[in-house]
């Protein structure tokens, strides 16, 4: 049974990390940090799921090549679950931009700029629960 402080997070390892072919190594840093996969499926995300993902940065001049790259490949999404899973995962993701990411983690290893960073994790627990409902059942979630 989870604990208290027991949550749950969403991130996707997106295209470029795909291409790249280091799922194994991704997912290997989330377990080795305390995260379990709860739930998991590669997809492709269509442009309307993506700007509804996205739809915060809607009005910004970044979000048409955002939504470009986001849908130019398969996408591995990923429910991650844990104690302070949020913050966990924002952790071992790194700084948004790979080259002040700190060594060692997601970003500074995979990513290859600002944009193609090679993930996405959740910002907060609203986002997380908004974010997993956007692409997954919660009957999906079941590794807890």
């Amino acid at each position: 049974m989870p604990n208290q402080n027991t949550e749950k997070t969403f991130s996707i390892v997106k295209p470029n990390a795909m291409k790249k072919n280091c799922l194994g190594d991704i997912l290997s840093m989330f377990e080795a940090n305390g995260l379990k996969i709860a739930a998991a499926k590669i997809s492709l995300i269509s442009t309307s799921k993506c700007e509804e993902f996205y739809a915060e940065h809607k009005a910004r001049p970044f979000f048409p090549e955002l939504v470009k790259f986001m849908t130019s490949g398969p996408v591995l999404l990923l429910c991650l679950s844990g104690e302070n899973a949020v913050l966990k995962n924002r952790e071992i993701m790194g700084a948004t931009d790979p080259k002040k990411a700190a060594p060692g983690t997601i970003r500074f290893k995979f990513g290859d700029n600002v944009g193609e960073n090679a993930v996405h994790g959740s910002d907060s627990l609203n986002s997380a629960e908004r974010e997993l409902s956007l692409f997954f059942e919660k009957s999906e979630i079941c590794n807890l």
